[in-house]
């Protein structure tokens, strides 16, 4: 297995001891990022008790943890692990095929913008999406008169990677084109840097998965969007 393989068999790990480690809580084998970030937790091996013994003292007993992992992840826990929702997902990674380009229309997104973000978040549900989440990179949105109406931004960053998120358009909006801009606009920014961009959706948005595939995006891998939960004390 090739080490990039490895990196985006488990992204959240990889961002969180790599480009993300300044907002990292967490030791040994088991991160995650601040609550008011990301819900996303990680550890370094599934199969490694000791990377789920460190994960159990960071959350807590009885506490839940979030992240995508293996689709067989029910079979690796260890004893005293329960699982309280796992929803199949698909990660995608762009290709030559993908054209990408600044959008004009497009402006970048701060924290002065947060509120508006969470306005359209809570309209359209992308996803997980905290009141600080925008420090993990560039989000871009479209506004018309004044109100966002759509954007799209960076969230994972294994290296050599950047994974585009909260890609969402109100509803009202849709059919203009706005999410399909988007996504090229941030995908260009990754491009730049020397990244290849990268997404996650869940297996059953049909509607996200063709327009990805029809942006040039291919399916690498089937992880799972788990919750786990750890024993309780």
């Amino acid at each position: 297995m090739s080490d990039v393989t490895h990196l985006l068999d488990n992204p959240s790990w990889a961002s969180l001891t790599g480009a993300h480690a300044a907002l990292a809580i967490g030791t040994g084998r088991a991160r995650r990022y601040p609550a008011d970030i990301s819900p996303i937790s990680a550890i370094a091996d599934y199969d490694d008790p000791a990377a789920w013994a460190d994960l159990a003292e960071l959350v807590g007993p009885g506490r839940s943890a979030f992240f995508p992992g293996p689709a067989d992840l029910a079979e690796r826990l260890p004893d005293g692990w329960t699982i309280s929702m796992s929803i199949p997902g698909i990660q995608m990674v762009s290709t030559q095929a993908l054209v990408s380009a600044p959008e004009p229309e497009a402006v970048r997104l701060g924290a002065d913008d947060v509120d508006d973000m969470l306005d359209l978040v809570a309209r359209t549900e992308p996803g997980p999406f905290e009141r600080r989440t925008v420090e993990l990179g560039t989000y871009l949105g479209i506004r018309r008169e004044g109100k966002l109406v759509a954007m799209a931004g960076e969230r994972l960053h294994p290296p050599g990677h950047t994974e585009i998120s909260a890609v969402c358009t109100d509803a009202a909006h849709r059919g203009q084109g706005l999410a399909g801009r988007l996504i090229r606009a941030v995908a260009h920014a990754i491009r730049e840097r020397g990244d290849v961009p990268m997404l996650h959706t869940g297996a059953s948005n049909t509607t996200a998965i063709r327009l990805y595939e029809y942006l040039g995006f291919e399916v690498r891998w089937r992880p799972t969007f788990t919750v786990v939960v750890a024993p309780p004390a």
